[in-house]
This record gives structure tokens, C-alpha cells and sequence, in this order.
């Protein structure tokens, strides 16, 4: 269980796009705790300097300011490199419904040029962040990969598409490729500020502030919350993963269902607050209910997550009563 013991050839180099953001800097701390090089490639849009000169002194890290927007910085971020994990997007449903022209060009286009970039550089392996947002207006509890709705956002466009031009690199120029689809992730380093700001930081950070939080809708919303060291282990087990599993997506999650109001009153209680919450309106775009059945990832990446939300939750309100 977990990725601790996972064995890559001894001069692996992986490429972490977006390495400077939430997942990716875990998953750059990640692989070099197993001894491997990593090169992360970001524009610092909305990744962190911070999260760069963490491993700045270390002699197997190498940063590139670089846009994936631009094919030229992925090829040269790409000479050399076994091993893409591209987690360079920008996030949010409400942001791409406000910004979708820039959405396209982002995280479709520029996902694009990572996998063409790979794919002259002979990437034995190239693993890429879809998400849950895939499975738009689909009612069906748990989510399974092949049966999806109708999408409900740009940002879902994007992660659709994402997940078609990657089958085309699997399908016609013999690229692994293997798509993750991610369930709300959370956990240590994600960004608590911004309007933008995921939920559990957000409320975190308020919390930790004396503030009140508001909940868009009636709290009654279900999320399948999924701390980060699952998704480190999804990545790095994909990057193993046999050649008949690529092509594909798969849903990353740990197979739980946290309803939102549940979670805000978990926080006050943890941090011994008795605090109410306010309700706004519910937020367009957004899926109603998130429950992801894990089980073709389980079988064909060998993912197999042990970090359950109260773990996870454990561990981030500790971070962050150290950080904020």
C-alpha cells in the first residue's frame, strides 16, 4: 500500500508540469524522497515561488519558468525525461464559465503541446490530471468510468478533451498515456486565499481566522474528498503501469462520500469552535453529488489508497494550524 516502496530505474527523470502548484509540488517532494530527478515546468500563474525554493538546494531538482502554452518550452522541458506527470491546468468551474476562451487555450491546447512534446522526446510515459467535473449531469452513484453525462462547465470541456487527444497519443503514435481522474483533493500547501479557493482550505483558513464561513447551498452537497498522498500514489503507480492500461482514464479518489455541511461542522469541532455557518447560492456549474467507484484503477494501475478522509483531515488541519 502506498508509493513508499515503489522502484523506478536508478536515473529516472520526471517532469512534473505545474510542479510550482498544490499537487504538484507534493508530487515533486514526492520523488525526490525516492531518490529520483524531477524537473518541474511552470509559468508561476498560479503555482507558488514558494513551493519552488523549497527544493531549490537540492542537486536533483531543476526548475523551468516555462508556459505549456507554448510548444517550444515543452520540448525543451521534455529532452530527456522518462516520465511526464502533467498537472498543469488551471482549476475552478466558476473561473472557466467566467474565462472560457483562456480555458481552451490552457488546459486543452496546452495539454496538447505537452503530449506532442512527449511524444518527440520518447516519454516512456506520460500521466495527465483529468477530473471529476467529467461526469457532469450523470446521477448514478458511485461514478464509474464510461458512463458520463452531459458536462456543465468549460472546465469540464477541458478535462474531456484532455482525456480524447490523450487516447489519440496512446492510439496513433504509441504514447502510454493514463488520465486520473481526480475526486476534491485535498490536503497540505493547497491554496486557502482567493475566491477560487477549495473548500477545505478556505473554511480552514477562515476558521483558523475568526471568521464565518459560508457554504454555497444547503451544505447538503457529497464530495468524495481525497487526501493527497493518494493522489502522489495514483501518479507514480500509473508511471508503472503495463502498456494494455493505456488509453485510458481513471478515477482517483479514496471511495468515500463527505457531505459538506458534515465537514464544516467536523472543523469547528476539531478546532473547538462553536461557530455557525452562512448559506449562499449554490454555484453554477457544480455537481450535485461525488462518489467515485475506484475499482478499475485498483485493477489495472494497482492503485490502492489508505489514506481515508478523517486521516487526511487529521493531517491537513495540523498543517495548516502550522502554516496560516
Amino acid at each position: 500500500m502506498g508509493y513508499e516502496k515503489i522502484c523506478f530505474p536508478e536515473d529516472s527523470l520526471f517532469l512534473v508540469t505545474g510542479g510550482a502548484g498544490f499537487i504538484g509540488s507534493n508530487l515533486c517532494e514526492a520523488i525526490l524522497k525516492l531518490g529520483y530527478r524531477v524537473r518541474c515546468l511552470d509559468d508561476l500563474s498560479t503555482g507558488k515561488r514558494e513551493n519552488v525554493e523549497l527544493f531549490a538546494e537540492d542537486p536533483r531538482y531543476e526548475f523551468v519558468l516555462g508556459d505549456i502554452k507554448d510548444l517550444d518550452s515543452c520540448l525543451r522541458a521534455c529532452e530527456g525525461v522518462d516520465f511526464v506527470l502533467n498537472q498543469a491546468a488551471w482549476g475552478s468551474v466558476p473561473r472557466s464559465i467566467e474565462m472560457p476562451l483562456f480555458y481552451c487555450a490552457n488546459n486543452i491546447s496546452g495539454t496538447l503541446n505537452m503530449l506532442e512534446a512527449a511524444r518527440q522526446s520518447g516519454v516512456k510515459k506520460f500521466v495527465y490530471a483529468s477530473s471529476s467535473s467529467v461526469y457532469g449531469d450523470e446521477p448514478n452513484l458511485p461514478k464509474r468510468e464510461g458512463r458520463e453525462g452531459n458536462l456543465l462547465s468549460p472546465y469540464a470541456v477541458s478535462k474531456r478533451c484532455d482525456e480524447e487527444w490523450a487516447k489519440q497519443y496512446t492510439l496513433h503514435y504509441g504514447l502510454d498515456t493514463y488520465g486520473l481522474r481526480y475526486f476534491n483533493v485535498f490536503g497540505r500547501r493547497q491554496d486557502p486565499n482567493g475566491a477560487y479557493a477549495a473548500v477545505i482550505p478556505r473554511f480552514l483558513r477562515q476558521l483558523l481566522h475568526g471568521e464565518v464561513p459560508t457554504i454555497n447551498g444547503d451544505g447538503r452537497q457529497s464530495r468524495d474528498f481525497t487526501y493527497i498522498e493518494n493522489v502522489i500514489e495514483a501518479n507514480l503507480k500509473a508511471c508503472l503501469a503495463p502498456h494494455e492500461a493505456a488509453g485510458q482514464a481513471y478515477n482517483i479518489a479514496y471511495g468515500g462520500r463527505e457531505y459538506l455541511i458534515d465537514i464544516y461542522y467536523g472543523l469547528t469541532a476539531a478546532l473547538g469552535l462553536d461557530l455557525e455557518p452562512n448559506f449562499g447560492p449554490d454555484r453554477p456549474g457544480d455537481i450535485k453529488h461525488s462518489n467515485a467507484d475506484i475499482s478499475k484503477a485498483r485493477e489495472l494501475l494497482g492503485y490502492d489508497p489508505d489514506w481515508s478522509f478523517a486521516r487526511g483531515i487529521e493531517a491537513a488541519i495540523a498543517w495548516y494550524r502550522e502554516n496560516l
